[in-house]
């Protein structure tokens, strides 16, 4: 057997060898690979909210503020998952020069839709109100996630800023993104007549709550107005089969949604997420893209200088909204 998966391992893992991409490609310069460091366990969620959520900040060492940002959602069938699952991800766009919000968020079943939806929306609105604090550009935020993370930061990206039902609470104009990376997206719920894991996210089956499985649907939000993706995704994904990618780019490019599909030849959901090295590549160089087009050239946080940001090995003190700038203390316990 292993001399049977040796060489389709070896195939799997070519940089490139193994995928069809329709997109721009690399914009001729070389991506970076910057020193980082991390602060943990950093209180994300106001006083109020059902739940104390953090998230991990990943700082790359540029010289210089102003830094594009990516919030970073894991996966796990909204039920499961944690920050550690994507870290490697957090890792790798740090090293690219991205200031890394990788972030946790209430699951399933004791927490459904729109939940987790709304634990994004408040995790947008405090890295807009820490962006100077962190050296972030405020205008090249984008979100990245896979598999149900692929769910949440697209519908995120949908309904930011259209006044509707999911973005009236919590949402709004700040919440969208610049640019939205979606691997392995659950993009169309409707497509799942069956299973448990989607029927327990919505709090119902199909044909018991059809509205809500049109709501939950990033598919069912294209608009011209949706933030420009990047779709990767497995050919030979059975979990999330790969037309919930292909039918939803057409359905964004037919708003008039810039999208790139890079597809994953002889890939599962799993494998495609564990031999995804080059799609990150091609996703970051995505993200350079249209974040060197959005870099403001007012947003105060180009004045903050690397001297200013918490100490290796410390952290920032959270404080309710509005608040004073922070203050950097000892990392706190994860919980």
């Amino acid at each position: 057997m292993r001399q049977l998966l040796a060489p389709l391992l070896a195939v799997l893992l070519l940089p490139g060898g193994c995928a069809v991409y329709d997109g721009a490609g690399s914009d001729g310069h070389p991506l970076p690979d910057h020193a980082y460091r991390v602060i943990e366990n950093q209180v994300y969620t106001p006083e109020h909210w059902p739940e104390r959520l953090y998230a991990d900040v990943y700082l790359p060492e540029t010289g210089a503020g102003g830094l594009p940002a990516v919030l970073l959602v894991h996966g796990g069938g909204w039920e499961k998952g944690e920050r550690a699952d994507v870290a490697r991800i957090a890792r790798t766009l740090a090293r690219y020069g991205f200031a890394v919000f990788n972030v946790s968020y209430r699951l399933a079943p004791a927490h459904r839709f729109p939940a987790p939806l709304e634990d994004l929306q408040v995790a947008m609105r405090w890295i807009h109100t820490r962006a100077a604090f962190f050296g972030v550009d405020r205008q090249r935020i984008s979100a990245f996630g896979y598999s149900a993370g692929a769910h949440l930061v697209s519908l995120l990206g949908a309904v930011a800023g259209t006044g509707n039902a999911l973005d009236r609470a919590y949402g709004g104009p700040l919440t969208r993104p610049v640019a939205v990376v979606a691997g392995g997206i659950p993009s169309d719920l409707r497509k799942f007549t069956g299973g448990r894991l989607v029927p327990q996210f919505l709090g119902g089956r199909i044909e018991e709550v059809p509205g809500r499985f049109a709501q939950a649907s990033p598919a069912y939000h294209a608009h011209a107005g949706a933030p420009p993706h990047f779709l990767y995704h497995g050919t030979m994904d059975v979990l999330v089969p790969v037309d919930h990618a292909t039918d939803y780019a057409t359905a964004l490019r037919s708003a008039g949604v810039p999208v790139e599909l890079y597809l994953m030849r002889l890939r599962g959901h799993i494998t495609a997420f564990l031999t995804d090295r080059h799609a990150l590549r091609t996703a970051a160089g995505f993200l350079r893209r249209h974040t060197a087009g959005a870099a403001s050239t007012a947003d105060s946080s180009r004045a903050v200088s690397r001297g200013s940001r918490c100490p290796r090995g410390s952290a920032v003190r959270s404080a309710p909204d509005p608040a004073p700038p922070p203050t950097c203390g000892p990392v706190p316990p994860r919980g």
